[in-house]
């Protein structure tokens, strides 16, 4: 059983950084892929961006050009550099791991992001 610890989150200015970090325990290997997604009031929870065990990334339309996702390989930390954030960055911020493609997805806690002047 993965068990996924968030850290990081809190309040930006806009235009301000940010940075996410999951880590996932009680994986005896490499996890096959790590994400973030995100959930803002009203909305489904959309994917911002996921990382897989070759390395390629993904990134959500949206923050493209302004998020750099990141992955510690051996340890499974997976973390979220968030720039020039938005006020639509504003959300709860969740991490995702699958440990292997045959495995259900784990869940974190959720991580509160707030972009506000």
């Amino acid at each position: 059983q993965v068990q996924l610890v968030e850290s990081g989150g809190g309040s930006a200015q806009p235009g301000g950084s940010l940075r996410l970090s999951c880590a996932a325990s009680g994986a005896t290997r490499p996890v096959f892929a790590m994400a973030w997604y995100r959930q803002a009031v009203g909305k489904q929870r959309e994917l911002v961006a996921e990382i897989n065990r070759d390395n390629v990334t993904r990134y959500s339309d949206d923050v493209k050009g302004r998020f750099t996702l990141s992955r510690d390989y051996f340890k499974n930390i997976v973390n979220l550099q968030m720039n020039n954030l938005k006020p639509e960055d504003t959300a709860v911020y969740y991490c995702n791991v699958y440990v292997t493609p045959m495995h259900q997805p784990s869940w974190g806690q959720g991580t509160q992001v707030i972009v506000s002047s």
